[in-house]
């Protein structure tokens, strides 16, 4: 064993070294050549010819290495490349050989090469050092393997990336991966070998996982469909397999493929869905060559949206957004990802009526997708006033000044918390719907068809988003937990982020005025699953590793979330995960004097007189495990202080 360590510790050896090995190798395959040529004769071997000849062939085979700089290459880490360089080396050793005889043949010389012996000999030294080679390579993975604990790995996907991936545990002395098996979904690879690993059916996943052994899977294919991954992970997850994936293909090409690069898969991928398909042609016909303005714009549907509009060749995309950093860092990212684009930024808040008409002023948008607003549903609960402010208020202004100023097209995004509200956050949210919606039908009924269209978009939520429960479970994990959960049935829609603002974009430019838009959401989760399954994606045991507790729901926070209340319905759209969302009308004067009547109350920093006001707006509004409860009950509640700390 101490031999086979100070192997594995040799360092590169000198070129000259392997020359001279390669040069040895060329000596054997020249004594059986000959000894085949001459019916394994040893009496030709005493003769002066056959000492000119094996100087000759030696020479003619040492010009070649150099030529193709052979000596060059590591063999410990020799590829199918390397296969080709011997090959090439080995013709053109033949050639020199080949050339010789026919000068000499010319030159009326006797020649002591012949025809035959020159293939036999080509054939021979080809063999050989292909072999020792090969040789070589295979006993220094041994030795780097022999001590360590070994984990046997399946690789999904038995195509460029998945041979990637074998050749990168091969040339890491640090590895202990063995690649035992691929797995494919096409039937004409499978039973068949690479590298002599067989690759097997994906859909016998579990009767492999038994047979081979496996300690961990890895994806080698950004072509699976997620439905499929998300069934291949779950069975891992049930046999304790860690399941690992490769970056984008992207940073692959750039980088080339190394361990460090091979991640675990996150939880994001188990609810991925497949992917959207958009009618991007009508979308660049109405965004193409608009000057188009996107409130909120640093944060996490906004920025997606900034993104997402960037490949339509808007003439201008103003960034706006009262968070300083995020804003400017965003820019600097989407100057780099689309350098000819136009875009502008511009702090201001959409609570400052000034501040925004001026922008509306300078700019003159002609689209406005207004994702500007307070999300977080416990933060709003303690600061009603803040929420009003910013979500009804903030979009009042926005709206005001879209009609004011002309915009074609103004896509409020909205929330399926919006539906049978339980929190103020909700609320304010519905609360604008309700505005956007009145407004665009009193413009419509009073000026026709040449002003302002209003559309709602609603959907939950996106994975990943700033203060989600996704980033804050990762984090809890990584501190060695606990993970805490409010409620064991707790369930929620998840979306991604791209994903819900590539049907923001196409809802926006599909919509005539008045609609709200319904994503097709897919199942909804459990959380407490949710939150089991990134503990064994991170190679933890639930309950054990890391235990998981239950805190009890917060103030406003819902068991379920819905995306219709009880009085609507839905309707279909040409878009399968898009539709329209029948809700009951609101006459404009009435929902104008409700809010005025709000505003004002806002004015007292009155917090029990604004969450009473904004019941009698939506009805349909009924707080849960929050102290506004008593205001449904119809009881009076006595606060000293404007906001609930």
């Amino acid at each position: 064993m101490k031999i086979l360590k100070v192997i594995n510790h040799i360092k590169i050896v000198p070129r000259w070294i392997i020359f001279a090995l390669d040069l040895c190798i060329a000596a054997v395959a020249f004594i059986c050549a000959y000894l085949l040529f001459h019916n394994f004769s040893f009496v030709q071997f005493r003769t002066r010819d056959t000492a000119i000849l094996f100087l000759f062939t030696l020479s003619a085979t040492g010009i070649s290495f150099i030529a193709f700089r052979l000596y060059r290459g590591i063999i410990r880490y020799t590829s199918a490349v390397d296969s080709i360089r011997i090959l090439s080396t080995v013709l053109f050793a033949q050639t020199l050989l080949f050339t010789a005889k026919l000068v000499l043949v010319a030159l009326a010389i006797p020649s002591l090469i012949n025809t035959q012996f020159i293939i036999v000999y080509g054939l021979l030294l080809f063999l050989a050092l292909i072999t020792y080679r090969t040789s070589i390579k295979v006993f220094f993975q041994y030795t780097r393997t022999i001590k360590k604990t070994k984990k046997n790995v399946l690789v999904y996907g038995a195509g460029d990336l998945g041979i990637a991936v074998k050749r990168t545990f091969d040339h890491d002395p640090t590895s202990n991966r063995i690649i035992v098996g691929y797995l494919d979904d096409n039937h004409d690879k499978i039973g068949k070998s690479i590298d002599g690993i067989k690759i097997f059916n994906s859909d016998e996943l579990g009767k492999v996982i038994k047979k081979l052994d496996v300690d961990e899977l890895i994806f080698a294919s950004h072509h699976i469909a997620p439905d499929k991954k998300s069934t291949l992970i779950d069975q891992c997850l049930e046999h304790d397999i860690h399941v690992l994936t490769l970056p984008p293909i992207n940073r692959i090409m750039n980088g080339g493929l190394n361990v460090n690069q091979i991640q675990k898969v996150k939880i994001e991928d188990l609810l991925e869905r497949s992917q959207i398909i958009i009618n991007n042609e009508c979308i660049r016909e109405q965004l193409e060559g608009k000057r188009i303005l996107v409130t909120g714009a640093a944060g996490s549907i906004g920025s997606e949206i900034a993104k997402q509009l960037g490949k339509y060749n808007p003439k201008m995309i103003v960034l706006c957004d009262q968070a300083e950093s995020p804003l400017h860092n965003l820019h600097l990212d989407l100057q780099d990802n689309f350098k000819d684009q136009l875009y502008h930024s511009y702090i201001a808040d959409v609570k400052n009526i000034e501040r925004m008409k001026a922008l509306f002023e300078t700019f003159r948008p002609q689209v406005v997708f207004h994702a500007a607003a307070y999300k977080h549903v416990p933060m709003m609960e303690n600061h009603p006033i803040e929420g009003v402010q910013t979500n009804v208020w903030g979009t009042y202004n926005i709206a005001t000044l879209s009609v004011e100023y002309g915009v074609q097209k103004f896509v409020l995004v909205s929330t399926d918390k919006a539906v049978n509200p339980t929190n103020i956050m909700g609320a304010t949210k519905r609360i604008a719907e309700i505005y956007v919606q009145a407004l665009n039908a009193n413009l419509a009924t009073t000026y026709g068809k040449n002003v302002t269209k209003f559309i709602t978009t609603r959907f939950g939520n996106v994975l990943g988003s700033n203060g989600s429960v996704i980033p804050r479970f990762r984090e809890q994990i990584e501190k060695g937990g606990p993970v805490t959960v409010t409620h064991p049935e707790i369930t929620r829609y998840f979306m991604t982020i791209p994903e819900a603002c590539q049907l923001v974009v196409e809802a926006g430019c599909m919509g005539n005025g008045g609609e709200i838009y319904v994503f097709d959401m897919g199942k909804s989760v459990k959380i407490v699953d949710l939150a089991e399954k990134m503990i064994k994606l991170s190679g933890y045991v639930p309950y054990q590793d890391i235990d998981i507790k239950f805190t009890g729901l917060r103030p406003g926070e819902k068991l379920y979330e819905e995306l219709l209340n009880d009085l609507e319905n839905t309707l279909p759209t040409y878009h399968e995960k898009i539709m329209v969302a029948k809700v009951r009308e609101n006459d404009y004067n009435h929902v104008m004097q409700q809010l005025e009547e709000l505003f004002s109350l806002l004015a007292t920093q009155h917090t029990i007189n604004v969450v009473r006001h904004m019941k009698s707006i939506v009805p349909e509004f009924k707080s849960q495990n929050s102290v506004y409860e008593q205001l449904d009950e119809g009881h009076i509640i006595q606060s000293d202080s404007n906001e609930i700390a």
